[in-house]
C-alpha cells in the first residue's frame, strides 16, 4: 500500500500490531491439522510459537533422548530452574504445572525463543516415575504432546508444525520502524548465542546479562558448589580463581556479538541455595571434592535454604557479605573487555548491581568495584571506559532514586521484581488466585503482563523525575520482561526512557511498538 501512495510509512506502521510478528518468527501449526487436535488442558502463554514432541521431565532424559533416539521432546516440569537449562536449550517446548509469565521457564524460554506454556496448573507431574496426570488419564515419558506457546493451549497428540518465514518485506517494515522510533532496542541475554540472535534482529546492545545462567554448565558447576561451601575466605578465593576464567570467556563472546553496542552485566543475583546440590548422590559427591562428610555438607546446604529467598540473601547483600564475588566478577569483566580491545574492539562494560535498596549498600559494592577495576586498567597500561549503575527492582529504591542517583551512573528497572514487590504477589505462585480476580471483576489482566502504570509506573515515573535532578545525563532504562510488551513500551517511551531491554525473539516487537509510541506521542 507504501509502493501504491495509499499509506505512508508512519500509517503503515500502525497497521501493524506488534505482536502479529510472532508468526513470522516463530513455528506455527499447520491449520488443517490443529481443527482435528484435541485439547487437554490450557496454561500461560509463556513463549510464543507451536512444539510438537516426545515428552521427558529432566534435562538428563532430554540430553539422552535426542542424541540417541534423535526425538524432538518437550520438557515438562512442576516448575524450572536454573539446573533445567540443558534441557531447555534441546527441546522443541517447556510445559510447567506452576509459574507465571515472569518465571523462570518463561523468561528463559522467551530468551531462546523456545514455545513455552506455564502454570498448566491442572497437570499433576510425578517426575521422579516420569509421567503426569490430567484428567484421570495418564500421560508417560515418550508420549507426544503439543504445545501453542502464543494461546497457552495443550494438545495430546502430535501435530505438524510450519517453519517460520521472514520476507524481504519483514526488512522493510523494520526499517521504517527504526527511522520512527525514539527509544532504543536492547536485549537480555546471558551467552554469546542469544547475542547473536538478538544482534541480527536489531538489538542495539544488551541491557541485562544474568551471569548466574553461566554458571550450570556441567564443568562450572563444581566449582561455584565449591565457593558457596567455602568456609574460610582462603578457600573462596581459590575456588573463585577457578571460576573469573570461564566469565572471562563468556564475556568475551557477548562483547563480539555486540560489536561495540554496550553490554550492561548484572552481578551474581540469586540466592546460593539455588546452586547447590539436593539429591543425596549430589551431595556425596560434593562432599568427597571438598573433603567434607556427606553430614556436614548436608548441614550447610540446610542452612543456606531460605524460606523466602526472593527477599533473602541474594544480589547485593551477597556482596557485601562476600566481596571477594564481586572483586572476581569485576576482574572478569575488565580483563575481557580489555583483551576484545586490544583486537580493535570498542567495549565499554556497564557493571550493574542488583537489588539494591539504599545508597550506603551501594556504594560499598561500588568502591570495591572500582577499586579492583583501576587496578586492573593501570597494570595493563591501557584505557577503559566502564560505568557502575544499578537495578531499580525495590519499591523504597525507586524513592529514594535521588539519593542513589549520586553514586549510580544508571539505572535499569527490573520490573518483574518490581511488579511482585510493589503488589505483594508472588510471580511464581500468583497464578493460583489471578484467575478469581479476573472472573470477579477485580482486575482485567495478570498484573505481570503489562507495567501497572497506575502503581508501579508511578515508582519508576518518580525515580526517574528523582534521578534526573541530581544526574541530569543518567541513563535509564528497563530490562525486566516487559521490555518486549508492545503496551510497557509505549508507557516507557512515554516516561523519557533511554531504552528498553527484551528477550532476543522479542526485539523486532519491541522496535515496530517503539515506533508506535514515538509516532503517536514525539518526543
Amino acid at each position: 500500500m507504501v509502493k501504491e501512495g495509499v499509506l505512508n510509512e508512519k500509517e503503515a506502521l500502525l497497521k501493524v500490531e506488534p505482536k502479529q510478528l510472532d508468526s513470522l518468527l516463530h513455528p506455527q501449526f499447520d491449520p488443517e491439522a490443529l481443527k482435528k487436535a484435541p485439547i487437554i488442558t490450557t496454561g500461560l502463554n509463556a513463549s510464543p510459537g507451536a512444539a510438537t514432541g516426545h515428552i521427558v521431565f529432566t534435562a538428563e532424559r532430554a540430553a539422552i533422548l535426542v542424541k540417541e533416539n534423535k526425538w524432538p521432546v518437550v520438557l515438562v516440569r512442576e516448575e524450572t530452574s536454573p539446573e533445567d537449562i540443558e534441557g531447555m536449550v534441546i527441546a522443541k517446548g517447556v510445559l510447567t504445572a506452576r509459574g507465571g509469565m515472569t518465571s523462570h521457564a518463561a523468561v528463559v524460554a522467551r530468551g531462546m525463543g523456545t514455545c513455552c506454556v506455564a502454570g498448566a496448573s491442572e497437570i499433576h507431574v510425578n517426575a521422579e516415575e516420569n509421567y503426569f496426570t490430567l484428567n484421570k488419564k495418564r500421560y508417560n515419558e515418550g508420549d507426544w504432546i503439543s504445545l501453542d506457546g502464543s494461546t497457552g493451549r495443550v494438545y495430546g497428540e502430535q501435530i505438524k508444525t510450519i517453519d517460520a518465514t521472514i520476507s524481504d518485506d519483514f526488512a522493510t517494515l523494520m526499517a521504517w520502524a527504526d527511522k520512527y522510533r525514539a527509544l532504543k532496542i536492547r536485549t537480555n541475554a546471558d551467552n554469546p548465542r542469544d547475542a547473536r540472535v538478538a544482534y541480527k534482529f536489531g538489538a542495539e546492545g544488551i541491557g541485562l546479562c544474568r551471569t548466574e545462567h553461566m554458571f550450570f554448565d556441567a564443568d562450572r558447576i563444581p566449582a561455584v558448589r565449591e565457593m558457596i561451601i567455602s568456609s574460610t575466605l582462603e578457600q573462596r578465593q581459590v575456588a573463585l580463581a577457578k571460576i573469573i576464567p570461564m566469565q572471562k570467556k563468556d564475556f568475551i563472546g557477548l562483547y563480539e556479538e555486540m560489536h561495540g553496542f554496550p553490554v550492561t552485566i548484572r552481578y551474581l543475583d540469586p540466592p546460593l541455595h539455588e546452586f547447590l546440590p539436593t539429591s543425596k548422590e549430589d551431595i556425596e559427591a560434593l562432599a568427597k571434592t571438598m573433603g567434607k562428610t556427606y553430614d556436614d555438607l548436608r548441614k550447610t546446604v540446610e542452612y543456606l535454604h531460605e524460606t523466602n529467598p526472593m527477599l533473602g540473601h541474594r544480589g547485593v547483600r551477597l556482596l557485601v557479605t562476600y566481596p571477594e564475588i564481586a572483586v572476581m566478577q569485576t576482574t572478569a569483566v575488565i580483563e575481557a573487555a580489555i583483551e576484545v580491545n586490544k583486537r580493535g574492539g570498542s567495549v565499554i562494560p556497564e557493571i550493574m548491581i542488583p537489588i539494591i535498596c539504599d545508597q550506603k549498600e551501594f556504594k560499598y559494592v561500588k568502591d570495591i568495584v572500582i577499586k579492583t577495576a583501576d587496578e586492573i586498567i593501570k597494570a595493563a597500561g591501557v584505557k577503559l571506559t566502564y560505568s557502575v549503575g544499578t537495578m531499580i527492582e525495590i519499591p523504597r529504591a525507586a524513592l529514594l532514586a535521588d539519593e542513589i542517583a549520586k553514586e549510580a551512573e544508571f539505572f535499569s528497572f527490573g520490573t518483574n521484581d518490581l511488579t511482585q514487590m510493589t503488589y505483594g504477589f508472588s510471580r511464581d505462585d500468583a497464578g493460583k488466585f489471578l484467575g478469581d480476580y479476573y472472573t470477579k471483576k477485580i482486575f482485567e489482566s495478570d498484573p505481570f503482563a503489562h507495567v501497572d502504570t497506575k502503581g508501579v509506573g508511578k515508582l519508576m515515573q518518580m525515580a526517574c523525575d528523582l534521578g534526573r535532578a541530581v544526574r541530569p545525563d543518567i541513563k535509564l532504562g528497563i530490562c525486566g520482561e516487559h521490555g518486549g510488551d508492545p503496551v510497557s513500551v509505549e508507557f516507557c517511551h512515554n516516561i523519557g526512557l533511554s531504552y528498553v531491554s527484551c528477550s532476543p525473539f522479542r526485539v523486532p516487537l519491541a522496535r515496530l511498538a517503539a515506533a508506535h509510541a514515538n509516532i503517536k506521542n514525539p518526543r
